[in-house]
Order: structure tokens, then C-alpha cells, then sequence
């Protein structure tokens, strides 16, 4: 049986469909949700999600961060942003790239709730450029 997916960003509902296997940017790693999933909420990177479907990849969406909360039936995603990863713009992501390589440059590295906010954002968009100009 496959497992009910939700992929939903602050903006919208970015899908919503029955899919074999979901693999998603973990941020303690790479993690895949099937059918019979122990239950479970994983904080999300900066990194693509790939859906599969009868064996093959289906769709990749680039999503900067978030949660996933799975359970044996379900996977719901609340991603930070998602996008198809065909959609990426490999300009946009530089641009966004640079403002925070300069956020991390200008950021109090002892205010460790800030300097980790801006290593998060730091991580997801030199993720995003990587996929950008790998799409």
C-alpha cells in the first residue's frame, strides 16, 4: 500500500497524493518514509525530497528546511518553502547565496540562537544552488 503524502509550505497545499516512498533531507541525514513507518517527527535541511512510484522517481521538490511528522499510513511535510526542483532558478539561488554568505559574515557568533539561524539558512541555499544548477 503506499503511504499518503502532504507537502505543505507556509503559502499553500504543494501536494497531496499516495506515493510508494518518500526520501527526505534529514537533518541528522537522508531519511526514507514507506508504508509501516515507525512513527516519527524529523526536523528537515535544506535539500531536495524525492518521491518514487512504481520503482522510479516521480518528483524532486527543493525545500530550504522543516519538519516531517510520518506515521505507518501518512507522511505530512511542513517545509519552510518547497519547489519543484526543475523550477529552480540557479541566478536567484546565487543571489540569495551571497546575502547569506553576508548575514554569516556580519552575524555575533556568541549569539548562538542567531549564528545557528544564519548557518541553517547558510546550508539551505548553497543546497539550493547545487540543485539549481544541477537541474
Amino acid at each position: 500500500m503506499p503511504v499518503q503524502l502532504e507537502i505543505v509550505s507556509p503559502a499553500r497545499l504543494v501536494l497531496s497524493r499516495d506515493v510508494d516512498m518518500v526520501v527526505m533531507p534529514g537533518y541528522e541525514g537522508d531519511l526514507a518514509a514507506m508504508e509501516n513507518h515507525a512513527p516519527m517527527i524529523v526536523l528537515l535541511r535544506g535539500g531536495v525530497i524525492t518521491l518514487h512510484e512504481g520503482g522510479a522517481v516521480t518528483d524532486r521538490f527543493f525545500v530550504g528546511g522543516g519538519f516531517a511528522e510520518i506515521t505507518p499510513e501518512r507522511c505530512t511535510i511542513l517545509a519552510d518553502d518547497a519547489t519543484p526542483v526543475g523550477e529552480l532558478s540557479a541566478e536567484a539561488a546565487r543571489r540569495s547565496l551571497a546575502e547569506a554568505e553576508a548575514a554569516w559574515n556580519a552575524v555575533d557568533k556568541a549569539d548562538i540562537d542567531a549564528r545557528d539561524a544564519v548557518l541553517d539558512r547558510l546550508q539551505s541555499t548553497r543546497a539550493a544552488v547545487q540543485y539549481a544548477q544541477a537541474g
